[in-house]
């Protein structure tokens, strides 16, 4: 934990090296602006306190130059003599946080341990990234997504198909779009086919294309999505909505590589490899006379499942910053920062519409939060708000930015999980099903609450 303290009083930065050392941090220190940013240069700190007014270069006018120096690494403000105006200017250049002098313990502890944890979601972004490449948007580090990761890329060199499960808004197609980033058909198309919005009667038309005249509206000739997906993959979503006349001319395409455009005169061979998805038990559709068994089994060939985001919460502030990080590239929004409260109370929340419905929230949060730090109370603003909160419903609360909101979140926590292994008794595998998570996430909990099992 790698801190640079940039201030031109040697006491500040004595009494601030004695106060983070005694906490485990390592500290390093500089006098001027432009030490500091050789210094940062030398050797990337994961959080800088630098101060506003200096000799020479001013902390405002270091700001940008940290930023090149040393992107994404959170620079603190700090000073005893700056108006209302020079904080708003530093949060514009890029600074993490602002902190008055004459500084106090608490203050400079909670706002560096706010910075380290977003320093340190940022570089496992990026690690992810570069380590993963087309994976790139599969972001999390629990066993979960680790083990999704692991069977994307022993899946993508082979041309078998893949069925890929789970809840709505768990990033089914980005596991599909992985796949096929890192297959040889990377170079071809990737073509996406949404069987649910395909009206019944228009599906084989859509999916093997159609000949000018063959049905009432087709003006002109057109390639279906079999055709277009030629030498790349064709991602099924919502392959369990397919009719039975739908199902039975795709499990013959799969048999044999050809399709045939309705009116045609004759088949087409196409390469193409398919990955679909669903959200429902396809063996269950089977039994219940909705699925064809043997199309089932051409299918799941190989099978992912998706983990719903209620199973592996501690990726909730990677995605937090991932989705920050999108808004910034692809809107050019300047977005707030989540404080550890507001991160603690999304992690507290059940997520029944699992990642999408996080990045809905966090862009919402981006657009309607004023400052610079979204804070729990405005998380529980944007959050819906369960009529009577049970354990298979995590609370909202409407108070949440009051006094003491940890105690009061890791109160109710130790509620929740003390009631599942009361009803379970002592089963920890049976209180994670009542609590819908895993065990292993369910230990940490109980580690970091001092609740034995």
């Amino acid at each position: 934990m790698d801190v640079l303290i940039v201030d031109d009083e040697g006491n500040i930065r004595r009494m601030l090296r004695a106060l983070l050392e005694s906490e485990g941090y390592t500290v390093r220190e500089a006098g001027t602006a432009e030490d500091g940013i050789a210094e940062a240069q030398r050797e990337p700190p994961e959080v800088i306190l630098l101060d506003l007014m200096l000799p020479g270069m001013s902390g405002l006018d270091a700001l940008p130059r940290l930023g090149e120096t040393v992107p994404g690494v959170p620079v603190v403000m700090m000073s005893g003599r700056a108006t209302l105006s020079d904080a708003v200017e530093a949060t514009r250049r890029g600074a993490f946080h602002f902190i008055e002098k004459p500084l106090t313990p608490e203050a400079v502890l909670i706002t560096l341990r706010g910075a380290l944890e977003i320093s340190r979601a940022r570089d496992l972004t990026r690690a992810l990234a570069a380590e993963i490449g087309p994976e790139a948007e599969l972001v999390g580090t629990t066993a979960s997504m680790s083990h999704v990761r692991d069977l994307v890329r022993k899946i993508a060199p082979t041309d078998a198909r893949v069925l890929v499960t789970g809840e709505s808004g768990t990033g089914k197609e980005l596991a599909a779009a992985a796949i096929h980033g890192l297959s040889r058909r990377s170079g071809g198309p990737f073509i996406r086919v949404n069987s649910a919005a395909i009206p019944r009667d228009l599906v084989e038309s859509e999916m093997f294309g159609h000949e000018k005249g063959a049905f009432t509206g087709a003006t002109e000739r057109r390639r279906g999505r079999f055709e277009l997906a030629n030498g790349g993959t064709l991602f099924l979503d919502e392959v369990a909505d397919l009719g039975e006349e739908a199902q039975a001319k795709l499990l013959r395409v799969l048999e044999n590589g050809v399709v045939e455009r309705v009116g045609g005169t004759g088949p087409i061979s196409v390469d193409v490899r398919v990955i679909a998805a669903t959200n429902r038990d396809l063996h269950a559709e089977v039994k219940a006379g909705r699925f064809r068994e043997d199309l089932l089994f051409r299918l799941e060939v190989l099978v992912i499942r998706m983990p719903p985001l209620r199973e592996r919460q501690d990726d909730i502030s990677l995605l937090v910053e991932h989705a920050l990080q999108r808004l910034r590239k692809r809107q050019g929004m300047r977005v707030p920062r989540f404080s550890r409260e507001a991160l603690r109370a999304l992690e507290a929340y059940a997520w029944p519409g699992n990642v999408r419905e996080l990045m809905n929230v966090v862009e919402r949060l981006a657009i309607l939060v004023p400052g610079p730090e979204v804070q729990p109370g405005d998380v529980a603003a944007v959050l819906p708000r369960p009529a009577t909160p049970t354990p298979e419903t995590t609370p909202v609360y409407e108070d949440a930015d009051t006094r003491g909101l940890r105690d009061r979140l890791d109160d109710y926590e130790r509620e929740l999980i003390a009631g599942a292994l009361h009803a379970s008794g002592g089963n920890v595998a049976e209180a994670g099903r009542r609590l819908q998570t895993d065990r292993a996430n369910l230990y940490r909990r109980m580690r970091r609450l001092g609740i034995r099992d």
